[in-house]
């Protein structure tokens, strides 16, 4: 387990075993501060439904984005 400290708000994503129809591959989502999911190996992301739940965080690779790229990506979503 990772227990990262997320400074990024987005992460991609690289594995959606069990979850292809929330997760896509190679895709960035938008993280939400959960400590408590957290704790416990999870990340609280807003996936293909457009709603937040809890994924666990080994499915996800923190990404460096230059600030520009952040902010419209999480415009975006």
């Amino acid at each position: 387990m990772n227990h990262w400290n997320i400074d990024s708000q987005v992460v991609g994503c690289i594995s959606n075993k069990d979850y292809e129809a929330s997760l896509q591959l190679r895709k960035y989502y938008k993280v939400i501060q959960d400590d408590k999911a957290a704790k416990h190996g999870y990340l609280r992301v807003v996936d293909e439904s457009g709603d937040d739940y809890i994924y666990p965080e080994h499915y996800f690779a923190q990404v460096e984005l230059l600030r520009d790229l952040e902010e419209a990506l999480l415009k975006a979503s």
